[in-house]
């Protein structure tokens, strides 16, 4: 049997203090008992499974739900106070008690249920059957309660002994990350140490690839410039010679053809004697003054030459530099 003790105030007189005992069997549907004292004289009663199905219908209420309000206006105790309320009327002779219970409302309230107490020929009794519940609960609440405490140690325990774990993990994990991170480092400084070699490796190879290209720019420059100067210099030739063609007029041919003409025997021997007496003297003069050109003109050529040889490596000292 499963029994509650609380402690009440009625609303006829809230000074007054009551100590109310219910008990059950398996449920407190089925029927309870109640038991209350003011410390002094004891009353007692019970309350069938049909009459709170009784009071159930009579406040148009599901039964289930009118249970629940009992458990909360009876056993909850001090979680109630304020929410329900009760009352308690004695006789004259103080054989009975009228004892009623009932929920607060916000303009009012609504009674639960109410019964009549017997009242009990020897309260020490009662009071002592209280007393004794009381210390009864009382040591099952120690003995609980030092359950707890041990529990609550042996968890502190396991608390601590997480803590230390802990803390050694923390510190494995700490040498662990420097560990990677130092190894990470040295991994790093390779891989920039390959990456800088790549870049000089890369740098190279254009340095190379933009000479060569200069290079072949350069001989091709040269190429095309040797081949112009190659035809300056054959424009410059075929102008000597032609320059030097004019120079040598045929003019022992057309003396010879002048002087063997029969008209210029027949008419002026004489002169033809004097010709003839003269014509190693002009004839020596005109290959004097043919051998003294031939000389300056190829002196012209030589000149000519020369400054475009200086020209071609001018050409070719630009385009190296």
């Amino acid at each position: 049997m499963e029994k509650t003790l609380n402690r009440i105030h009625p609303v006829s007189d809230p000074e007054a203090t009551y100590f109310l005992q219910v008990s059950w069997e398996k449920d407190l549907g089925a029927g309870f008992g109640i038991a209350l004292s003011d410390g002094q004289c004891a009353w007692t009663g019970t309350v069938s499974e049909a009459e709170i199905s009784r009071e159930a219908a009579d406040m148009e209420m599901n039964r289930e739900k009118y249970v629940e309000e009992l458990k909360k206006a009876l056993i909850a105790g001090e979680e109630s106070v304020g929410r329900y309320n009760f009352a308690v009327s004695k006789d004259d002779e103080n054989t009975e008690c009228h004892f009623s219970y009932g929920r607060n409302l916000k303009d009012g309230s609504f009674r639960l249920g109410s019964l009549k107490l017997q009242k009990v020929l020897s309260p020490a009794e009662v009071v002592k059957e209280l007393i004794g519940w009381c210390l009864d609960c009382l040591g099952r609440l120690q003995a609980k309660n030092e359950h707890l405490q041990k529990e609550n140690e042996r968890l502190f325990g396991c608390w601590s002994d997480a803590e230390k774990r802990l803390e050694k993990c923390v510190e494995a994990k700490e040498e662990l990350e420097a560990d990677l991170y130092n190894r990470f480092i040295l991994v790093l400084n390779e891989k920039k140490a390959k990456i800088r070699n790549l870049q000089k490796l890369l740098n190279e190879a254009k340095e190379s690839a933009a000479a060569a290209k200069y290079t072949r720019d350069t001989i091709t420059t040269t190429q095309v410039a040797t081949g112009g100067e190659n035809e300056y210099d054959g424009s410059t030739d075929g102008e000597s010679e032609n320059l030097t063609r004019p120079s040598l007029p045929p003019v022992p041919e057309r003396r010879d053809s002048l002087l063997g003409s029969p008209e210029f025997i027949d008419s002026a021997p004489r002169r033809k004697q004097r010709q003839r007496t003269a014509k190693p003297d002009m004839t020596g003069s005109k290959m004097t003054s043919h051998q003294t050109e031939l000389p300056a003109k190829e002196k012209a050529k030589c000149d000519c030459h020369n400054e475009c040889e200086e020209t071609r490596k001018k050409r070719e000292a630009r385009l190296i530099s």
